[in-house]
């Protein structure tokens, strides 16, 4: 398949390293961070604050780069975590913006860190999650950023999380039930915790706290107790620990707030909150964010809201809008726009002036390509349920009997989102339709829509995506004979089910660190996730009374069935989907004689971080669909 008019974007431009990546503004207002290849690998850089050409790399991995970093509110100290390879066993790293010095304050083996707080009000001290004593739970930690001491504050009895007040003193905690369940506790004033809240576990993906008020006095929370879809919840803290103790008090093992400490603020009846922008000095809620098939605002703030639509209108593009409000005195925001046909781009807002200064785009090569904008679509699945979904066409082509990728999102408890997005632009630039389906199961459309995914994998989250292809085809978008499926973790899974399960509906398949196996995938999680399994169980089944069932579901299970061909690029370091995943179902494939390829990355995780093993796995699907679809391909 060819259309000359239209440019081949080349890969390295598609899935290189952005050139600017995760800006943010210093709490003082004078830097600028950003991430930024030095030598090839994503590291951080910093520079005056409005002239970022003028900064430099303060740090020179040569590895798999950083992804995150921050700047800490001591006015002098930056830090960054940093694992191996993929293995997701983070280290903190701190470095002293005066004098350079770097050092490791975290040098533990097979050891996690979790940042659980850190705040303009404690600038020198860093609460901490490490999980050095016993890998399935993080103990909380005090680190001193002046002397690099370390402490042990709390030994974890159990919960799988921490929630800390802007004291930075741990007020909450949870824990799951034997049914995947959860139950949040509340902290008294001598640091005993008690059960509060109960959450079933048709709740649980859908409720969770996210923080305090800067006073201490209220709790907020987003909840689908009592509600189809999850909703913003403040609570009167001083009813809820009443209400905590009265729990406590009665023994009988049953949390659950009666309600009269809590206040709804906002919600949608079919879309879960899907974000909450905070008053940085009252910690107060100013906005609430829903996830439709475009981002919808909703404001509890008018003042703020106003600000808000002043930045959207003088931005004038259409796109998702970002505000980060790192610097202390609000003065200077950080606001980001992600259009879908056009890279991310990055400005910094003077409110007194109500000025805009443009930063940089993430990737400014995108500049003359033509990019393909992504369009929300929706369909009813064969049992009456409304899936919705995302189409990127192949530019200047006429949208008839095209060949399409059915490219499926991992989790599976995400979703897909309008935006720009390296993977469409990449099949829609070679000649195929992409198509992202939000699968049942998938978040963001209420609990009950979320629940219809439970132990449904190789099932009803699986015809879903059938339906989809079903759909474009009956409306002459898509040619049945040439589709192809491929993702990356859940989404890898449901390319070996497209292969296993339904090869009929597949010329090809690639696999991206997908598990083939679910009895060996829930026996290897790692270990900070045993705190977790229930809650997975209840999602995708119970090995121990459930084993039939969820052989039945795994791809391994029906190898002599599949009969298209299949790539298979896994991580060797992978902590979640083990490197046994891969190999299992290669060898399975090998033995039976049936068509594949298989791709293995060394120095890999869950997932590809270093570009040269994107370029060579891209490079190879690129070449592996093109040769079953009919797609261009970059000589």
């Amino acid at each position: 398949m060819t259309y000359d008019a239209v440019p081949l974007i080349p890969r390295a431009v598609l899935f290189g390293n952005p050139t600017y990546a995760s800006p943010t503004v210093s709490p003082d207002g004078t830097l600028l961070g950003f991430l930024a290849p030095e030598e090839g690998v994503l590291n951080v850089w910093v520079g005056p604050v409005d002239r970022p050409h003028e900064a430099t790399p303060l740090t020179h991995d040569r590895g798999q780069g950083i992804r995150v970093f921050g700047f800490c509110h001591d006015d002098r100290t930056l830090f960054y975590l940093q694992d191996a390879d993929g293995d997701e066993n983070w280290r903190l790293h701190l470095l002293d913006l005066t004098d350079g010095r770097e050092r490791c304050v975290t040098p533990y083996d097979n050891v996690q860190v979790r940042v659980l707080g850190h705040n303009r009000w404690h600038p020198t001290t860093m609460l901490l999650g490490i999980n050095k004593d016993r890998p399935e739970l993080h103990d909380v930690y005090e680190l001193d950023l002046e002397t690099d001491e370390l402490h042990k504050r709390i030994e974890n009895p159990g919960f799988v999380g921490w929630l800390a007040d802007t004291n930075l003193e741990v007020r909450g905690a949870a824990s799951i039930t034997e049914d995947g369940g959860a139950v949040y506790y509340l902290a008294d004033k001598a640091g005993d915790f008690h059960p509060w809240l109960e959450v079933s576990a048709e709740d649980t993906n859908t409720t969770s706290p996210l923080g305090f008020s800067r006073d201490g006095r209220t709790l907020y929370l987003v909840s689908s107790v009592g509600f189809n879809a999850a909703r913003l919840v403040e609570v009167d803290l001083a009813e809820a620990e009443r209400e905590a103790e009265l729990v406590d008090g009665r023994g009988d093992g049953q949390a659950g707030a009666d309600g009269s400490s809590q206040r709804v603020l906002a919600g949608d009846d079919a879309y879960d909150v899907g974000g909450v922008e905070f008053d940085p000095q009252t910690r107060a809620p100013q906005a609430v964010i829903f996830d439709k098939d475009r981002e919808v605002w909703e404001y509890v703030d008018e003042d703020f809201g106003r600000a808000v639509e002043e930045v959207r209108s003088a931005l004038g593009i259409d796109g998702e809008l970002g505000i980060t409000r790192s610097e202390r005195s609000e003065r200077t925001w950080l606001v980001s726009v992600v259009p879908s046909d056009g890279p991310v781009r990055y400005y910094l807002y003077d409110r007194p002036t109500k000025s805009l200064k443009f930063l940089f785009s993430h990737k400014p090569d995108l500049a003359g390509y033509p990019l393909a904008p992504m369009e929300p679509f929706a369909f009813t699945a064969r049992d009456g349920l409304e899936i919705h979904g995302y189409l990127t066409f192949p530019p200047e082509t006429e949208r008839r009997d095209l060949p399409a990728v059915l490219n499926v999102h991992g989790g599976p408890w995400a979703r897909d989102s309008w935006g720009y997005n390296a993977e469409a632009q990449w099949l829609a630039n070679r000649g195929y339709v992409s198509v992202e389906i939000n699968y049942r199961g998938s978040t963001g459309y209420g609990k009950a829509f979320g629940n219809a995914g439970n132990k449904q994998w190789g099932r009803s989250m699986h015809t879903d995506l059938l339906d989809a292809v079903e759909h474009l085809v009956g409306q002459g978008l898509v040619d049945r004979e040439r589709v192809g499926i491929m993702g990356g973790s859940y989404g890898g899974y449901a390319a070996l089910a497209g292969a296993a399960f339904t090869p009929e509906a597949f010329r090809c398949a690639v696999d991206l660190c997908g598990p083939s196996n679910l009895l060996t995938l829930l026996s290897s999680i790692p270990p900070y996730w045993k705190p977790l399994v229930a809650m997975m169980y209840a999602k995708v089944g119970d090995p121990e009374t459930e084993k039939d069932m969820l052989w039945e579901r795994s791809p391994l299970s029906r190898v002599d069935d599949i009969a298209i061909p299949v790539l298979v690029a896994q991580g060797a370091n992978d902590p979640r989907v083990k490197q046994a995943e891969a190999e299992q179902i290669v060898e399975a494939l090998k033995a039976k004689g049936l068509p594949h390829e298989y791709l293995l990355f060394p120095d890999e995780g869950h997932g590809l971080a270093r570009p040269e093993n994107r370029e060579i796995y891209y490079a190879a699907a690129e070449r592996f669909l093109a040769e079953h679809l009919g797609g261009r391909t970059e000589s």
